[in-house]
Protein backbone atom coordinates (compact mmCIF):
# COMPACT_ATOMS: atom_id res chain seq x y z
CA UNK A 1 0.00 0.00 0.00
CA UNK A 2 1.55 3.05 -0.98
CA UNK A 3 1.52 6.50 1.19
CA UNK A 4 -0.69 8.07 -1.00
CA UNK A 5 -3.43 5.95 -0.28
CA UNK A 6 -3.34 6.37 3.61
CA UNK A 7 -5.84 8.77 5.12
CA UNK A 8 -4.98 11.34 7.26
CA UNK A 9 -5.45 11.18 10.68
CA UNK A 10 -7.87 13.16 12.72
CA UNK A 11 -4.84 14.80 14.35
CA UNK A 12 -3.21 15.40 10.85
CA UNK A 13 -6.15 16.78 9.29
CA UNK A 14 -6.27 19.30 11.73
CA UNK A 15 -2.72 20.75 11.54
CA UNK A 16 -3.33 20.77 7.59
CA UNK A 17 -6.02 22.51 8.24
CA UNK A 18 -4.17 25.02 10.43
CA UNK A 19 -1.01 25.47 7.89
CA UNK A 20 -3.89 26.38 5.54
CA UNK A 21 -5.32 28.58 7.53
CA UNK A 22 -2.42 30.42 8.04
CA UNK A 23 -1.64 30.59 4.37
CA UNK A 24 -4.88 32.44 4.41
CA UNK A 25 -3.16 34.90 7.20
CA UNK A 26 0.26 35.09 5.98
CA UNK A 27 -1.31 36.02 2.19
CA UNK A 28 0.33 33.22 0.56
CA UNK A 29 -1.57 33.68 -2.59
CA UNK A 30 0.13 31.11 -5.22
CA UNK A 31 -0.06 28.05 -2.45
CA UNK A 32 -3.74 29.39 -2.16
CA UNK A 33 -4.44 29.01 -5.44
CA UNK A 34 -2.56 25.77 -6.16
CA UNK A 35 -5.18 24.48 -2.89
CA UNK A 36 -7.98 25.75 -4.20
CA UNK A 37 -6.83 24.32 -7.51
CA UNK A 38 -6.43 20.77 -6.16
CA UNK A 39 -9.93 20.90 -4.62
CA UNK A 40 -9.76 22.79 -1.05
CA UNK A 41 -12.90 23.83 -0.12
CA UNK A 42 -13.07 27.55 -0.40
CA UNK A 43 -15.54 28.29 2.28
CA UNK A 44 -13.76 26.54 4.55
CA UNK A 45 -13.99 27.52 8.07
CA UNK A 46 -11.72 27.58 11.44
CA UNK A 47 -12.63 27.13 15.07
CA UNK A 48 -13.95 30.80 15.50
CA UNK A 49 -15.96 30.63 11.95
CA UNK A 50 -13.60 32.53 10.32
CA UNK A 51 -13.34 31.31 6.65
CA UNK A 52 -10.13 31.55 4.40
CA UNK A 53 -11.27 34.80 3.07
CA UNK A 54 -12.34 36.38 5.95
CA UNK A 55 -8.77 36.01 7.31
CA UNK A 56 -7.67 37.29 4.19
CA UNK A 57 -9.20 40.25 4.09
CA UNK A 58 -9.08 40.95 7.80
CA UNK A 59 -4.68 40.94 7.40
CA UNK A 60 -4.94 43.09 3.76
CA UNK A 61 -3.43 40.34 1.98
CA UNK A 62 -5.57 41.55 -1.60
CA UNK A 63 -3.75 38.85 -3.90
CA UNK A 64 -5.38 36.02 -1.61
CA UNK A 65 -8.73 37.82 -0.94
CA UNK A 66 -8.76 37.92 -5.16
CA UNK A 67 -7.61 34.24 -5.68
CA UNK A 68 -10.19 32.98 -2.80
CA UNK A 69 -13.06 35.11 -4.76
CA UNK A 70 -11.83 33.99 -8.33
CA UNK A 71 -12.48 30.44 -6.41
CA UNK A 72 -16.24 31.42 -5.76
CA UNK A 73 -15.14 32.02 -2.26
CA UNK A 74 -18.51 33.55 -0.45
CA UNK A 75 -18.28 37.04 0.62
CA UNK A 76 -20.90 37.22 2.53
CA UNK A 77 -19.93 34.42 5.48
CA UNK A 78 -19.93 35.71 8.41
CA UNK A 79 -17.87 33.93 11.37
CA UNK A 80 -19.22 32.92 14.79
CA UNK A 81 -19.10 36.74 16.17
CA UNK A 82 -21.27 37.98 13.17
CA UNK A 83 -18.35 39.77 11.34
CA UNK A 84 -18.48 39.16 7.27
CA UNK A 85 -15.03 40.02 5.78
CA UNK A 86 -16.01 43.53 4.03
CA UNK A 87 -16.95 44.24 7.90
CA UNK A 88 -13.46 43.21 8.97
CA UNK A 89 -11.55 44.74 5.67
CA UNK A 90 -13.48 48.36 6.71
CA UNK A 91 -12.13 47.87 10.42
CA UNK A 92 -8.75 47.91 9.11
CA UNK A 93 -8.82 50.51 6.96
CA UNK A 94 -8.00 48.83 3.40
CA UNK A 95 -10.02 50.14 0.86
CA UNK A 96 -8.22 47.97 -1.84
CA UNK A 97 -9.43 44.72 -0.21
CA UNK A 98 -12.86 46.61 0.44
CA UNK A 99 -13.51 47.25 -2.93
CA UNK A 100 -12.02 43.70 -4.37
CA UNK A 101 -14.85 42.30 -2.00
CA UNK A 102 -17.44 44.44 -3.23
CA UNK A 103 -16.63 43.66 -6.85
CA UNK A 104 -16.43 39.80 -5.76
CA UNK A 105 -20.34 40.14 -4.73
CA UNK A 106 -20.13 41.52 -1.13
CA UNK A 107 -22.82 43.25 -0.50
CA UNK A 108 -22.12 46.84 0.62
CA UNK A 109 -25.31 47.28 3.15
CA UNK A 110 -24.76 43.47 4.74
CA UNK A 111 -24.41 44.01 8.48
CA UNK A 112 -23.28 41.92 11.55
CA UNK A 113 -25.56 40.11 13.69
CA UNK A 114 -25.99 43.16 15.84
CA UNK A 115 -26.53 44.98 12.49
CA UNK A 116 -23.20 46.59 12.29
CA UNK A 117 -22.38 47.36 8.96
CA UNK A 118 -19.03 48.25 6.76
CA UNK A 119 -19.97 51.69 6.59
CA UNK A 120 -20.60 52.03 10.86
CA UNK A 121 -17.35 50.09 10.98
CA UNK A 122 -15.31 52.88 8.64
CA UNK A 123 -17.44 55.21 10.09
CA UNK A 124 -16.40 54.31 13.63
CA UNK A 125 -12.52 54.11 12.97
CA UNK A 126 -11.87 56.91 10.90
CA UNK A 127 -11.97 55.58 7.41
CA UNK A 128 -12.62 58.05 5.33
CA UNK A 129 -11.38 57.10 1.76
CA UNK A 130 -13.72 53.80 2.97
CA UNK A 131 -16.64 55.86 4.05
CA UNK A 132 -16.58 57.53 0.66
CA UNK A 133 -16.30 54.40 -1.39
CA UNK A 134 -19.03 52.72 0.50
CA UNK A 135 -21.26 55.14 -0.18
CA UNK A 136 -20.29 55.76 -3.60
CA UNK A 137 -21.59 51.97 -4.19
CA UNK A 138 -24.71 52.62 -2.20
CA UNK A 139 -24.10 51.91 1.27
CA UNK A 140 -26.90 53.59 3.40
CA UNK A 141 -25.59 56.78 6.07
CA UNK A 142 -28.93 56.52 7.64
CA UNK A 143 -28.59 52.81 8.37
CA UNK A 144 -29.12 51.79 12.49
CA UNK A 145 -27.65 48.86 14.08
CA UNK A 146 -29.69 47.03 16.38
CA UNK A 147 -29.06 49.75 19.13
CA UNK A 148 -30.76 52.06 17.07
CA UNK A 149 -26.69 53.87 16.23
CA UNK A 150 -26.13 55.26 12.62
CA UNK A 151 -22.73 55.43 11.32
CA UNK A 152 -22.53 59.60 12.43
CA UNK A 153 -23.61 58.56 15.52
CA UNK A 154 -21.00 55.61 15.95
CA UNK A 155 -17.95 58.19 14.78
CA UNK A 156 -18.88 60.72 16.93
CA UNK A 157 -19.13 58.14 20.11
CA UNK A 158 -15.62 57.41 18.95
CA UNK A 159 -14.27 60.39 18.45
CA UNK A 160 -13.40 60.02 14.77
CA UNK A 161 -13.53 63.55 13.88
CA UNK A 162 -12.89 62.99 9.97
CA UNK A 163 -15.61 60.65 9.23
CA UNK A 164 -17.82 62.59 11.68
CA UNK A 165 -17.02 65.93 9.81
CA UNK A 166 -17.60 64.09 6.54
CA UNK A 167 -21.13 62.25 7.48
CA UNK A 168 -22.49 65.39 8.61
CA UNK A 169 -21.83 67.07 4.92
CA UNK A 170 -24.11 64.50 3.33
CA UNK A 171 -27.45 65.70 2.53
CA UNK A 172 -30.54 65.32 5.14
Amino acid sequence: MSDKSRQMTPEEAAEFAEQVFNKAREGDAAMMAALLTKGLPPNLRNHKGDTLLMLAAYHGHLDTVKVLLEHKADPEIRNDNGQSPIAGAAFKGDLAVVTALVEGGAQVEGSSFDGRTALMMAAMFNRVAIVDYLISKGADPKAKDANGITALEAARTMGAVDTVAQLEKLPG
